[in-house]
């Protein structure tokens, strides 16, 4: 092979870049790490700081025992075997490993933020003690001293491909040339122009729709592979939260005390359901959207956790403004949300029995989270899954983090990771952490192989 300017360029400088910087260069590879933005850390550095796994020693420390082959089997059963299993096996064999790996790299994980993080009964959601700061922070330390070179505010505009082998990148109008390049440049949530094309539950929200990613996520990576003759796999896979649209505030978790009801006046899940799977759920119903229905009484207790513009005067203020609708009567309330009138009655009056009598009949909610709904004034929001927390198409990859072209053949010299990806990502967001998990370990995969394959 010719002589290059590095071994490994990697495309992005999220949980997904930095992860593989760290792994190529561990490797001896010469590693040149590209970002859009001004620092490191891209969406993980914004996440929850979630990361989802199974067989760690935290578990164990809390007395939980878990296994990979369990959450593989969780995992492709709630997803209906829609996604590729042979990502998913990789993911948990390695999901309990690249844990400790990022434990001994410095980020902590304190045994009291184990969490149910999916709809499964077991503790797999490890929330690191700063968020997602804590592991960006780690991944980035890990660089320290290794001698990456490393380039902030640098956007790449296309991949340089010679003899059938994808070999540098053309950045800031000049072109750099590798052995190996891995493109770990994060989604398209920031690209509306992509909603259209690749995530049209996303896009039909129009106006209401946004997201809360990295503002470089803009499908850069995704489009110059295609380019290359790559495949994408994953149309109109994500995460969607739902939402209000009272205010521009992230609250991905909805009070479970609310009462939710589809256009005929029915309820339709356990309120207080994962929110990674209530997306998925709703977009079963009429329109795609549910009603989130109150009495006065509820509304006057309600506090601010886990949901601050719920809190009672919040509400109040919003009622007042208009943004949340308030009638005297339920057929009031109906009328001006389009929701069937005396099916919401007889929906209201069964669910203030149950609540009385502290028994879900219907559902069967935890009764610390049953209110009655039967003094007025009556209150009602629309509810739309509307927030882009993180997009699931991507370009298709095997299990060694190896692009696909569209004969599902691997691209001499082309690798990719996170978000970048889909074929991971299916109809239900199992577990809150996967996609941070994802990154990281997928991460790690796509840059040693990029430094083996460079290095010969």
């Amino acid at each position: 092979m010719a002589e290059t300017d590095f071994d490994v360029i990697i495309i992005g400088a999220g949980g997904a870049g930095l992860a593989a910087a760290v792994e190529a260069r561990a490797a001896g590879a010469r590693v040149l790490l590209l970002e859009a933005g001004a620092r490191a850390g891209g969406s993980t550095r914004l996440s929850g700081g979630v990361f989802w796994a199974a067989g760690t020693s935290l578990q164990r420390k809390a007395g939980i025992d878990d296994n990979p082959d369990d959450q593989f089997h969780y995992y492709m059963t709630v997803n209906q075997y829609k996604v590729d299993p042979a990502l998913v096996r990789r993911y948990c064999d390695l999901s309990a490993p690249t844990f400790e790996w990022l434990v001994g790299l410095g980020a902590d994980f304190p045994v009291e933020n184990l969490y149910v993080s999916g709809v499964d009964k077991i503790a797999r959601g490890h929330r690191a003690a700063r968020h997602g700061e804590d592991i960006a922070d780690a991944l980035e330390g890990a660089l320290s001293g290794r001698n990456v070179d490393v380039a902030t505010h640098a956007r790449v505009e296309d991949l340089i491909v010679a003899n059938g082998r994808v070999c540098g990148v053309r950045v800031g109008g000049e072109q750099v040339t590798a052995g190996a390049v891995v493109i770990a440049a994060g989604g398209f949530g920031n690209n509306r122009r992509m909603w259209a094309e690749h995530y049209p539950s996303a896009a039909r929200q129009g106006d209401l729709a946004w997201y809360i990613g990295a503002d470089e996520c803009r499908g850069d990576g995704i489009e110059m592979a295609r380019r290359a003759g790559a495949e994408t796999v994953g149309r109109d896979r994500g995460l969607l939260l739902m939402t209000p649209g009272l205010t521009r505030d992230l609250e991905p978790y909805l009070p479970p005390w609310l009462m939710h009801v589809t256009h005929e006046g029915r309820r339709f899940i356990d309120e207080s359901t994962e929110y990674s799977v209530l997306s998925e759920v709703l977009s079963g119903q009429t329109a795609g959207e549910c009603f989130a229905i109150f009495d006065e009484p509820a509304r006057a207790a309600a506090k601010a956790t886990p949901a601050p513009n719920w809190s009672a005067d919040r509400l109040a203020e919003f009622a007042v403004s208009g943004r949340l609708a308030r009638a005297e009567t339920l057929e009031a309330l109906a009328d001006t949300l389009g929701i069937r009138p005396a099916a919401l009655v007889t929906t209201a009056a069964r669910y203030s029995a149950d609540a009385r009598a502290g028994d879900d009949s219907a559902f069967f909610k935890d009764p610390r989270h049953l209110r009655p709904v039967q003094t007025p004034p009556f209150y009602g929001a629309r509810i739309r899954p509307a927030v882009v927390c993180w997009t699931g198409m991507g370009l298709r990859i095997d299990a060694e983090a190896r692009v696909l072209d569209l004969a599902d053949r691997p691209m001499p010299g082309l690798f990719a990771a996170g978000e970048t990806t889909g074929g991971f990502a299916g109809p239900c967001y199992a577990g809150g952490g996967a996609s941070v998990g994802n990154a990281v370990i997928f991460g790690r995969i796509a840059g040693r192989n990029a430094a083996q394959l460079a290095l010969g």
